[in-house]
């Protein structure tokens, strides 16, 4: 792990110490909320770069991202010429990033002032390979739903294997890392399947447990039907090779985690 001299050193010499990598399609609407909250993160963290990823949007995704391109030092914008997934975009994000870390933020969700800092001194207190944190359900409006969902500091290989305890929005982990493990597989969870991947060779992720994710229900996307999440989520254990019978155990787990977590927010809701 890196030393935070080191950091101050790369902040003095101008190399980019994070990269940022927004995914969106057709994303108009919180767009710019996302990025808001990315430039934030340079009041204490100086060298940011934000990479905006087009997945060939059909709506003002271009103009509004251009507009900071053209007036904000480190912001890039790429698009493709087809829709080839969050998966592929992440990827090519990544491929094209600056930095010597990875933060991944969804076009649809925004961070809290001071998330990436907070977590890089995570990471030098743990020496853990990926650090994640809380997060905050909010509507799609950006109203706090009065949930937050915890995460526990440590996470180990059988924690995930019951639970996904990383949200892909709130994740910080180094480049060379996803260069060796590129998200795979759009049709199922891929995010779950790259820190399943990456937690197997290089052991436990650690976390921040505050709400520094804002993370929007928007009713799209894979987690949007909680039907179609489930199936994934088994499509995604065995797709990792798990027996049946594990397979079995981990999803009842899943399960019963998701009804716990959506009962308390709803009770959360009501006080």
């Amino acid at each position: 792990m890196e030393s935070r001299d080191k950091y101050s050193e790369n902040e003095a010499d101008g190399k980019i110490i994070i990269s940022v990598v927004i995914p969106v399609y057709n994303g108009e609407k919180h767009l710019h909320q996302a990025i808001e909250s990315a430039l934030l993160q340079r009041k204490s963290i100086k060298n940011i770069e934000i990479l905006i990823v087009d997945d060939a949007s059909t709506d003002r995704t271009q103009e509004i991202a251009q507009e900071y391109v053209n007036s904000i030092p480190d912001v890039r914008y790429f698009r493709n010429k087809v829709n080839r997934g969050a998966a592929e975009s992440r990827n090519y994000g990544v491929r094209n990033a600056a930095g010597e870390w990875i933060a991944f933020l969804d076009a649809d969700d925004w961070w809290e002032p001071d998330k990436l800092k907070k977590q890089l001194k995570k990471l030098e207190e743990t020496n853990a390979i990926l650090c994640t944190t809380a997060r905050e359900l909010v509507s799609e409006s950006g109203e706090s739903l009065k949930c937050v969902i915890p995460v526990k500091e440590r996470i180990t290989y059988k924690m995930m294997a019951y639970q996904n305890w990383i949200n892909c929005s709130s994740v910080l982990l180094p480049r060379r890392i996803m260069l060796e493990f590129p998200m795979m597989h759009d049709e199922v969870h891929e995010d779950y399947i790259t820190w399943m991947k990456i937690m197997k060779k290089y052991g436990d992720a650690c976390a921040v447990n505050e709400p520094l994710l804002k993370y929007r229900l928007t009713g799209k996307g894979k987690s949007g039907n909680k039907w179609k999440s489930a199936f994934m989520t088994w499509k995604t254990y065995r797709y990792l090779g798990f027996s049946r019978l594990k397979a079995v155990n981990c999803f009842l787990h899943y399960v019963l985690c998701g009804v716990r977590k959506y009962r308390k927010c709803r009770e959360n809701g009501r006080s």
